[in-house]
């Protein structure tokens, strides 16, 4: 008789929240439709010290030379033999940490995170990984990396990332939508909105351009802030993130609201008027969910850039090329509602696809295929 397979791995890595914001949702997901969850952080799949490196290069590169970072994607795109030769190594890397995370009582394994898709996916082709290996294309805009051998279902944001995810080379793909919580939802009223905005200490008598990038706060910042208060369109928040530096730069010089850490993201979404991004993260999709505009502005090279692409390709945030039409997407912005994305089926619901019915649905979970 075969073994009940009844939890799920999920994979992501602690490089931004981006990645692990997913995980985490879909996490939340699958628990309330009875899996257990396994979730690992791939850098720690890692050997002793590689994962803290990775982690720590990514986020200099970032902060002060994005454009190496934007460089570095390139290559991997253009060169098909470096980009399967990171691959071999981050699977080689990994691999003994990796099969041991995967329990008997596993179902499937998902990939929120391009390098993890690139090992699991090796590990899947060579027989070392015996039920499915998904990867869950967190952006709009998909590197080549996320693509990797192997792995039995892509799962794309939006048709745009999943044609994209094709053109690499993909040959199972579906469109399942964002992984967004549900507490990422419309303001219910003005009085809700003002008095978010009082908890805040934001203005309520102007409107509130919120400008993100990421949970590093990286990229161009102080030159946005700059340009938006110039506009007087809105009055420009800043989410600094980790960033205090940044936060202490933008208070000295008493340019708008800037603000830390904030844990209640979809609470401060509810107070926007415009999202102002420069990466194309996860945070554009929850101020999408959060039903506020989201334009795109002095992008990070490399996933910025592509993201905000991909994001106007889409018709879901318009991407403003230079200073010159940052006042008139402004304008446009704050006369118009959100872009309503279109109706897709859930992540989870794929998966539980894949991988066999959901405990909660009266069967225990079947032995994957």
């Amino acid at each position: 008789m075969p073994s009940r397979r009844t939890r799920i791995t999920v994979v992501s890595a602690s490089v931004g929240a981006g990645h692990d914001g997913a995980a985490a949702e879909l996490a939340r997901r699958l628990t309330d439709l009875g899996y257990g969850v396994d979730r690992h952080d791939f850098l720690d799949l890692l050997p002793p010290g590689i994962g803290r490196l990775l982690r720590g290069s990514y986020a200099f590169e970032l902060r002060v030379a994005p454009w190496a970072w934007g460089g570095l994607l390139k290559a991997l795109e253009r060169n098909s033999t470096f980009r399967s030769l990171v691959g071999r190594l981050f699977a080689r890397a990994a691999a003994r940490r990796a099969r041991a995370a995967i329990g008997p009582d596993t179902a499937a394994v998902v990939s929120t995170y391009p390098l993890a898709s690139q090992a699991l996916g090796a590990l899947r082709a060579a027989g070392e990984i015996s039920v499915p290996v998904v990867t869950f294309l967190t952006d709009m805009s998909v590197h080549p990396l996320w693509i990797g051998a192997g792995v039995d279902l892509h799962l794309a944001l939006h048709p745009v990332a999943a044609a994209q995810a094709r053109q690499h080379g993909a040959d199972a793909v579906e469109v399942c939508g964002p992984l967004v919580g549900p507490a990422f939802r419309p303001s219910r009223s003005a009085a809700e909105r003002d008095a978010e905005r009082v908890r805040f200490g934001l203005p309520t008598d102007r409107p509130v351009a919120l400008v993100v990038a990421g949970s590093w706060g990286v990229g161009e910042i102080e030159e946005t802030v700059r340009e938006i208060e110039a506009g007087g369109l809105a009055v420009p928040v800043t989410v600094c993130g980790h960033n205090t530096a940044l936060r202490t730069r933008l208070l000295h010089a008493a340019a708008g609201v800037p603000l830390g850490w904030v844990a209640d993201m979809p609470a401060l979404l509810r107070t926007a008027d415009v999202v102002v991004q420069n990466a194309g993260g996860l945070t554009s999709l929850e101020a999408m969910a959060s039903g506020v505009p989201v334009v795109s502005y002095r992008c990070l090279p490399g996933h910025g850039v592509t993201n905000a692409a991909a994001l106007h390709e889409a018709g879901l945030a318009t991407w403003i090329p230079d200073r010159a039409a940052l006042a008139p997407a402004l304008r446009t912005a704050l006369a118009d509602d959100a872009v309503a994305w279109p109706p897709t089926v859930p992540a989870d619901q794929h998966l539980i696809r894949l991988a066999g019915p959901a405990a909660a649905m009266g069967a225990p979970l079947e032995e994957a295929a």
